[in-house]
């Protein structure tokens, strides 16, 4: 378990406990958005701000990571599924924990959503990839949403305590949820989680202030930290971004003080 220590420590940061993630996996499902053609630029600009690790698709390693530039850890996705299938919510495994390692990943994360009509299936390689990670010492993030035909809110608390308590029963070293919208409910999500957890950030928000506002108050209910996308490398000035909220996640400055390094 030693390897897997060493591994968590080049994603989450030593001092604080806390992790800056920013994933870059969205090519597969929505195609070449803004910010992820130029994988090198937005990655370089990304470990420039101070965030503590990208998340991507193997396809994309060579592309981004490790070539110049400051160093970031890696976490490679084994979870795959598009936006032009019959179901937007399934997921399968396109990638092995080995040949993550061969990648030089630093984690691996997976992808499940429960309620969707491949809940058993995505569950039940959950465990085989969680097996797999122990075997390696190879540390797991699993992003876990409730999504499905039968799901009226996805941000209800119950709901997302769930989430975060299927990614802990299965394994994981950290699970990434939705925020519930206020500090109170998302500390009942963490106080059931058993292990760290970060908060998405959803589609892109009209408001930095907002976005990092939603930061803080994770961290106030007892959250670790971020795995935040579109609302970063979509940002137009994605080193600004990124330097405020991990000064807000691994520095724990305010608001008003994060939100200094946007001002030109």
């Amino acid at each position: 378990m030693f390897g897997k220590q060493v591994r968590l420590e080049r994603v989450i940061d030593r001092n604080s406990g806390r992790v800056v993630v920013v994933p870059l996996d969205h090519g597969i499902s929505m195609g070449p958005i803004p910010g992820l053609v130029d994988m090198r630029d937005t990655i370089n600009k990304i470990s420039l701000g101070g965030a503590t690790a990208v998340l991507m698709h193997k396809g994309m390693v060579p592309y981004g990571h490790r070539t110049s530039g400051k160093d970031i850890g890696l976490i490679v996705h084994l979870s795959a599924g598009t936006g032009l299938g019959c179901d937007p919510n399934s997921r399968v495994i396109v990638t092995t924990v080995e040949e993550a390692l061969t990648l030089g990943a630093d984690a691996v994360s997976i992808h499940i959503n429960l309620g969707a009509d491949t809940e058993p299936e995505m569950i039940r390689s959950a465990g085989e990839i969680s097996r797999k990670c122990q075997q390696w010492g190879m540390p797991l993030l699993a992003m876990v949403y409730p999504r499905g035909k039968n799901i009226k809110d996805p941000f209800d608390v119950d709901a997302l305590k769930t989430c975060a308590r299927v990614a802990a029963e299965l394994g994981a070293d950290v699970v990434k949820t939705s925020y519930t919208g206020d500090i109170e409910t998302f500390k009942e999500v963490v106080a059931g989680a058993q292990i760290p957890v970060v908060i998405a950030g959803g589609p892109k928000m009209s408001s930095d202030l907002e976005m990092l506002q939603m930061v803080r108050d994770s961290l106030d209910a007892g959250g670790r930290g971020v795995s935040i996308g579109r609302n970063i490398f979509q940002h137009k000035d994605i080193v600004g971004i990124t330097s405020a909220v991990s000064d807000i996640v691994l520095k724990d400055v305010s608001v008003e003080e994060a939100a200094k390094h946007l001002k030109k």
